[in-house]
């Protein structure tokens, strides 16, 4: 059995549903359960001895200390954490409270639980953490891609609370013992994606007819790496990662904002037409940019591809042709998360800023 936590996410759910297709290894789902965590992201799982959801906390120790006395898992994996940057400009305590004093507390009861176990259960436990690329900060048009000994230099309230939460896993490896993996992936995207981030975000706009924003010129730089594809990099490393490592998971796509947005754009002209015949790209409009945007990311992940034999099996052609498809078939669950809050928060963050 594993324990996920954050598994109702979007690289959550994705995961959890992912290895159910590989395994029927038991998982304790262990969600908190706010905005961006979806159940109906997990519909398919109702009722599946295997999967036990719990709706609590990581910073919980005594919903920490039941479940892992209880259940006995062989392995932590934990994607719990707020994750959007506007989000963290705007309100950066709930990052620092979920991303650092949260993983703090889970370290401490999974370091409790390890301590407990007996030689051979010690050996074979994981702690593995999922991070981002953001922690190193921003890279010029002609730097060399991220590896996994780039120094770290977090730029947003968000990048600065996972660098924190990564530098604690570390802490817990070197100091206790604990045998901890750590992952640092690029911008993921695919199904399930919450439409506050850039793709899922452009492909609601467009069917409703709505402004799709652009920040600045459209020219800040990511890697975009399929999340089926992040999904069997963690289950890779989990299985064959080497305790106290790092491994960056890229997607080898490095792409500007202005080209994903007119990526989507032309597959939903070709999907799903307007019916005034019009180009989705006229709904595009520029917007102020976010305050220390990060100009270019770009990961090397050839560590994880030399010493573990992964690679993307999507390239970013294949997986937003699937990504836009994913949301035109699945307008129900589109429509059942834009609530009232996500409403709220997105006249709040672009209704002034055309």
């Amino acid at each position: 059995m594993i324990l996920v936590t954050g598994a109702a996410g979007f690289i959550g759910a994705n995961f959890v549903l992912d290895w159910f297709t590989q395994s029927d290894e038991p998982v304790i789902n262990l969600d908190k359960l706010t905005y961006a965590g979806n159940m109906q992201s997990l519909a398919s799982l109702k009722g599946k001895p295997n999967h036990i959801f719990v709706h609590g906390d990581i910073g919980d120790r005594a919903l920490l200390q039941r479940l892992l006395a209880e259940h006995k898992p062989r392995a932590v994996v934990n994607f719990a954490a707020e994750s959007h940057v506007d989000r963290s400009i705007h309100g950066p305590e709930d990052f620092i409270q979920t991303n650092v004093v949260g993983t703090f507390h889970l370290l401490e009861s999974v370091r409790t639980h390890w301590g407990s176990l007996d030689t051979e259960a010690k050996a074979a436990f994981r702690f593995l953490h999922v991070s981002t690329d953001e922690v190193y900060g921003t890279l010029g048009p002609a730097d060399a891609p991220f590896t996994e000994t780039t120094p770290f230099a977090p730029n947003s309230p968000y990048s600065a609370s996972k660098a924190s939460s990564d530098h604690l896993v570390r802490a817990y490896h070197h100091t206790y013992g604990l045998p901890v993996l750590t992952t640092n992936c690029s911008n993921n995207y695919g199904p399930y994606h919450f439409p506050e981030k850039l793709i899922p975000l452009m492909i609601v706009n467009a069917l409703a007819g709505k402004p799709l924003p652009v920040y600045g010129d459209g020219m800040q730089v990511r890697d975009w790496l399929f999340v089926k594809d992040h999904c069997s990099a963690i289950r890779r490393v989990l299985e064959a990662g080497v305790p106290g490592e790092t491994y960056n998971v890229g997607g080898w796509n490095e792409k500007p904002n202005i080209e994903i947005v007119n990526t989507v754009c032309a597959l939903l002209n070709e999907m799903s037409p307007r019916r005034d015949g019009k180009a989705y790209a006229d709904q595009i409009t520029y917007v102020t940019d976010r305050p220390g945007h990060d100009r270019r990311y770009a990961i090397d992940a050839s560590k994880i591809h030399r010493e573990l034999g992964w690679r993307p099996a999507e390239t970013f052609e294949t997986g937003i042709r699937k990504t836009v498809r994913w949301y035109l078939d699945n307008q129900p669950w589109v429509q059942q998360v834009q609530s009232g809050e996500y409403r709220q928060w997105m006249d709040q963050q672009y209704g002034n800023k055309a």
